[in-house]
């Protein structure tokens, strides 16, 4: 019969057990001093703690975790705890042990062999008995280690780490789904980070002599009160911030530019003809905190039923914005602590809407032409014959057939002068 200290024993036990159960997940460590505050374990009383949690690791209820020189246990099931009493023999409790600290990264047989230093043939049996009775399985489609043998338990599901995540199918990096997310998710920060004007002038070649409009936040004219005897009034004056940057005004709702109300030194320019117009995006005002967070993008994304069967957290899209970033297609904006993103170079942008260019042209990419410099644009910087060209030589400056071509007042080549090609 069992002696009272043994049935002592037993109820703090199961006490015990379910205590750790309500106060923490199965990954949650608990050390000597987290299982003493759980008041199972009366004038906590280490030497009955002691027994109580040795008690509780033969019947493999409590996994005790090495954490640097001192140690924690975790709780396992009662139906986990049962497959390591029905294990044959030692090596196939060691070996479906190391599969269960892998976790859902799973582990290759190679390393299992030499963590434990057993015989392969050892690792092979306890590896088919274990597959045989559904304890654990092969991984499949294991992106980081896409050519080993890896090993996880059944009932788990294989991390991101090794599946690759929402981006890989099948082991495969799905770059059409990749590449068709990152241009919604650049559709919505351009339309949401710029203004799209319809007002703007179409350039002297296209728009049949029609007048520049005035630049954005300057006002002809100044007040009478602030207007020195005998000074210019026709110079213009800049608008302040706040004016500029009040988030209730029309700019602010992506609505329509109202007509200009300041009075004005010169005479309003003629209305220009919607044909004589074309659209444009232009940056927002500084000050407006309204740019698209990686929060909002995640939510529209959600909301509209975007990605079926897949769900993509706030990690995902920030790695889609990431990649846009990095591209110099968008760029990171804070105001006010908020940080947002809006599109680079906006006037560069397109604007036809995103669904309408992918029925037109489904593999056209709306990315703004590379910024250019003074040596990029100049005949010089990209000239095949540079290296020869001097005064007095067969390729001179004064000779030169590409600054005509390039300034838009191309002659006649001068007698005798032939254009080089880089060969």
């Amino acid at each position: 019969m069992p002696g009272d200290n043994d049935v002592k024993i037993d109820a703090f036990k199961d006490l015990l057990y379910d205590a750790v159960r309500e106060h923490g997940s199965e990954s949650r460590l608990f050390t000597q001093s987290d299982l003493l505050d759980l008041n199972v374990i009366p004038d906590r009383d280490v030497l009955l703690l002691v027994k109580v949690v040795q008690a509780l690791t033969a019947d493999k209820l409590l996994v005790a975790i090495n954490t640097g020189g001192s140690l924690a246990w975790r709780w396992r099931s009662k139906e986990e705890a049962k497959k390591y009493t029905s294990f044959p023999n030692d090596e196939t409790m060691l070996v479906y042990t190391v599969i269960d600290e892998a976790g859902r990264d799973g582990i290759w047989n190679r390393t299992i062999k030499n963590k434990l230093k057993m015989h392969e043939s050892l690792v092979k049996n306890a590896i088919k008995y274990l597959e045989t009775k559904g304890f654990i399985e092969p991984m499949k489609n294991n992106v980081e280690h896409p050519n080993k043998k890896m090993y996880i338990k059944a009932n788990l599901k294989p991390s991101e780490r090794a599946t690759g995540g929402p981006w890989f199918t099948d082991g495969e990096l799905d770059t059409a789904f990749v590449e068709e997310l990152q241009e919604i998710v650049f559709e919505h920060i351009k339309t949401q980070s710029a203004y799209l004007s319809t007002h703007i002038p179409m350039s002297a070649g296209g728009g049949g002599g029609a007048t520049r409009a005035p630049k954005k936040g300057v006002i002809r004219g100044a007040a009478p009160s602030t207007t020195a005897p005998g000074e210019d009034t026709t110079r213009g004056t800049k608008r302040p911030a706040t004016e500029i940057s009040n988030d209730s005004s029309p700019i602010m709702q992506n609505s329509p530019l109202p007509p200009r109300s300041a009075p004005s030194a010169t005479p309003a320019p003629a209305h220009t003809s919607s044909r004589n117009t074309r659209k444009v995006f232009l940056p927002l005002p500084a000050g407006y905190k309204q740019y698209p967070t990686v929060t909002e993008i995640a939510q529209l994304i959600d909301q509209a039923g975007i990605t079926n069967n897949t769900t993509l957290s706030e990690a995902d899209i920030q790695q889609l914005v990431d990649v846009l970033v990095f591209d110099g297609r968008v760029e990171p904006i804070k105001v006010n602590g908020r940080k947002g993103y809006r599109v680079t170079r906006a006037v560069k942008q397109d604007t036809q809407n995103f669904n309408k260019r992918r029925e037109t042209n489904p593999d056209f990419v709306s990315v703004a032409p590379p910024i250019p410099n003074g040596l990029m644009e100049a005949p010089c910087g990209r000239c095949p014959v540079f290296d020869i060209c001097v005064e007095g030589g067969p390729v001179s400056p004064s000779t030169c057939i590409y600054f005509p071509r390039w300034l838009g007042i191309e002659q006649a080549p001068p007698v005798g002068s032939k254009e080089v090609t880089a060969s």
